[in-house]
């Protein structure tokens, strides 16, 4: 059994108590933590008991704290983003953050397509770290999203919704499309529903702190 967990907030009872009560091979967490102490230690309970895995969400880099204590936690491997793994002998592939205007708003092309040509434009004020600032080391860029693409997956777990939500992007129908996936699971919205999109791909739209199992079943409800 695989569970997927939509957006804690602060909040790791439920999926605790989901894999205390189900025993899931693995546990994908859907972004968005909030994280005051490391993931491992907010999950240390449930570390030894399945596979934790992950893709980070748009506020995990609102706080200095909260992009380290996910990205830098033992389990910061377990990141998903822009990567297929084998979990519990399916494909998952997993696309974290959001689509932002100032890097990539589809159907629009992309502003800056990878992380380098936005850093190129950064002045050191601008920088964080060196690097791009904070906030788009949870931003889609095209280079992800074409990576991907060019997979196969069984699953695709997302932060953002794709257009089986009111909110959602037909890209993420795109990607699915390519990588012939059977389903996606994704969080961001904080609701919990199941729908059809094109080919007969089933999404999953998890609530938040709320837990399914891998047929989309509401296991907890969540907040």
């Amino acid at each position: 059994m695989l569970l997927f967990s939509g957006d804690p907030h602060g909040d790791f009872r439920p999926i605790i108590q989901a894999v205390e009560t189900y025993s899931p091979a693995a546990a994908i967490l859907l972004g968005d933590f909030d994280l005051e102490r490391s993931l491992y230690e907010e999950l240390e309970a449930i570390a030894a008991k399945t596979e934790i895995w992950f893709i980070p969400g748009n506020h995990d880099a609102d706080r200095d704290e909260w992009y380290d204590n996910l990205f830098n936690s033992r389990l910061g491997d377990r990141n998903l983003h822009g990567r297929v793994v084998e979990i519990a002998g399916k494909r998952v592939a997993g696309l974290g953050g959001v689509f932002r205007g100032k890097i990539w708003m589809p159907p629009a092309a992309p502003k800056f397509p990878t992380q380098q040509d936005l850093l190129s434009t950064c002045s050191r004020g601008e920088r964080w770290r060196d690097r791009i600032p904070r906030k788009h080391h949870v931003s889609i860029f095209w280079q992800q999203y074409q990576a991907l693409r060019a997979q196969r997956a069984d699953i695709l777990v997302t932060h953002e919704a794709p257009s089986s939500h009111r909110f959602g992007f037909r890209a993420l129908d795109e990607l699915a499309t390519a990588m012939g996936v059977k389903s996606i699971f994704h969080g961001h919205h904080h609701e919990h529903y199941s729908a059809t999109i094109g080919n007969g791909i089933i999404v999953h739209g998890v609530g938040a702190a709320g837990v399914v199992d891998h047929e989309g079943r509401v296991l907890i409800v969540g907040k």
